[in-house]
């Protein structure tokens, strides 16, 4: 089996039958760089057409329409479906619906149209021969996009996805797991697929270097060979034939948009991740200071109204079950999503997915592919290590007694750590409740989780007062700067030290003095859980404990 690389992995290792990581969805956006700024776009305009004369919206929408037209003859004759999807449908289960059983099929099996946002150009001609070329302000106008649903030899379903307008911008869809299950093909490797989840494998080993491949630059030389094996000869040729390509010099380049990198534990007993899933849950719902938790069964549907972009950035914690038998953990953080959530019976599959790669600050073209996914699995098992902190916290003596004690921070001397103090106890889940960001947490961050928590006004909990706190805790060694800036991170032995003094406070201590002290106990529920059950007995025996050393009744 894989050897885990996280905490949480190694925790249960002795659960699982099997473990792998893999790229799921990966999203490419397909541009002609030329055509991106209007003098570029009108220079294309005269390769292609020896003048600018012809250059106007007029020809622009023929342009449009030679593709649709010629996208559709093709199909006629062919016998490829071509669908004209509504808003409301997904595109993802049309495809499901047509796509080929025989498994030496190759080629395109399906073409989707639909509409969708697009940055038109528009051409504005003034004084003696001037032409100006703009793109239309956002909002963006719907256009008809066309997806081409195709198989390919190396990575199974592939999807792109090309605006039927000038300069003919283009997505190219493809899934990790697609690849890995033509990898393993190829090289007769046993495996059983459900979905976009492998749920038996013969030797992990074999999908393992499959990711290993995909993380390393080679899988850059990868994505464009597919990416240009297909956009030229099956997309692109219905609106420019093969030689006007040549002639104006029309190329495609490419950037990433979305990706998505998953971990997935194969369980030996399927109630065994049952129970882990619920116990995830309510270290969620605690821990990451869960503000919304939905638990919808049957189907969740998206909403009908649009939303727009100039929305704040998400930074919320969700509990979701959109089937009756799955379970999702979402953490959102700006563009970021990492979700834990059960795949099948057996499976548990934690996902971190990055909606847009221009966030990461890194640069998003093709060659900066490993250092995305590299970054979405640091994001992963970061989150990982902050919830196997859980299973793991712990507090010695020695810790419980230096916490109160003044320390330093360089040359400044700071105060303890009373956990006896509401206000430092809110400053200790606010921590926990961050640590999960991968790029850590500022002052002000702190401040408004604390403010959250204790359901107070900004004056109540400053800035200010939150750089203290925080410096109290770098003395301690339970938090410390990310290198040379202004933001913090938990690291995990300070990480485990705050999950148990706030785990012993909020689920031991409180919920035992309480039930020790109560002279007169609530009537009996008809049904009991087991946690319940634990906690009754363990109060029975506390009350006879304080009645024999003479401090209760």
């Amino acid at each position: 089996m894989t050897v885990a690389s996280d905490g949480f992995s190694r925790c249960y290792e002795s659960l699982l039958r099997g473990l792998y990581d893999c790229t799921d969805r990966i999203v490419l956006n397909a541009y002609y760089p030329m055509a991106q700024s209007g003098g570029g776009f009108r220079a294309w305009w005269r390769k292609m057409y020896g003048s600018d004369e012809t250059l106007d919206d007029t020809h622009l929408m023929r342009l449009a329409g030679r593709f649709s037209r010629r996208a559709r003859a093709w199909a006629k004759k062919h016998g490829v479906p071509f669908v004209d999807a509504r808003r409301d449908e997904r595109k993802h289960e049309i495809a499901e619906r047509y796509r080929p059983t025989d498994p030496k099929f190759r080629g395109i099996f399906l073409i989707i149209a639909g509409r969708a946002p697009a940055p038109l150009r528009h051409i504005r001609r003034f004084g003696k021969g001037g032409i100006e070329v703009s793109r239309k302000c956002k909002p963006y106008p719907y256009v008809t996009h066309y997806s081409f649903h195709l198989i390919d030899p190396q990575w199974g379903h592939v999807t792109i996805k090309v605006c039927g307008h000038p300069p003919f911008d283009a997505q190219v869809i493809l899934n990790g797991h697609e690849q890995g299950a033509c990898v393993l093909r190829r090289k007769g490797v046993a495996f059983r697929q459900e979905e976009n989840c492998f749920t038996e494998l013969a030797d992990d080993a074999d999908l393992a270097a499959v990711a290993e491949t995909l993380r390393s630059p080679i899988a850059i030389g990868l994505l464009r060979q597919v990416c240009d094996r297909w956009l030229y000869s099956a997309c692109l040729c219905f609106v420019l034939s093969p030689e006007q390509q040549k002639q104006c010099g029309f190329y495609y380049e490419y950037s990433v948009y979305q990706g998505e990198y998953s971990r997935n534990l194969l369980f030996d007993c399927a109630a065994t991740m049952e129970r882990l899933v619920h116990a995830l849950i309510d270290r969620a719902s605690g821990l990451l200071h869960a503000q919304t938790v939905r638990a919808v069964f049957g189907y969740r549907t998206r909403p009908h109204r649009r939303r727009r972009s100039n929305k704040r950035p998400r930074f919320e914690v969700v509990i979701e079950r959109p089937t009756y038998d799955l379970v999702v953990i979402k953490l959102h953080y700006d563009k970021l999503t990492l979700k834990i959530y059960t795949k099948g019976e057996h499976v548990l599959r934690i996902e971190s997915t990055i909606h847009n790669a221009r966030m990461l600050k890194c640069g998003n073209s093709l060659a900066k592919y490993p250092r995305i996914l590299e970054w979405l699995r640091g994001a992963l098992e970061r989150f990982l290590d902050v919830v196997s902190a859980a299973d793991a916290s712990f507090v010695d003596t020695g810790q419980m007694d230096a916490l109160p004690a003044p320390s330093c921070v360089g040359t400044t001397r700071v105060g303890g750590v009373d956990v006896n103090r509401p206000r430092m106890r809110a400053v200790l889940q606010a921590v926990v409740a961050l640590s999960w960001r991968p790029d850590g947490f500022t002052s002000a961050d702190l401040a408004a989780k604390v403010r959250e928590i204790q359901r107070c006004a900004p004056p109540a909990y400053t800035t200010r007062q939150a750089s203290y706190d925080l410096k109290k805790l770098r003395g301690k060694a339970l938090v410390q700067r990310r290198g040379l800036s202004r933001r913090y991170e938990a690291p995990p032995e300070g990480l485990r030290v705050m999950v148990a003094l706030v785990v012993l406070r909020e689920k031991v201590i409180a919920p035992l003095l309480a039930g020790a002290t109560n002279p007169q106990p609530a009537a009996r529920p008809a049904t009991l859980s087991d946690l319940d059950a634990h906690y009754r007995i363990i109060q029975t025996n506390m009350k006879g404990l304080f009645h024999d050393l003479g401090i209760a009744a």
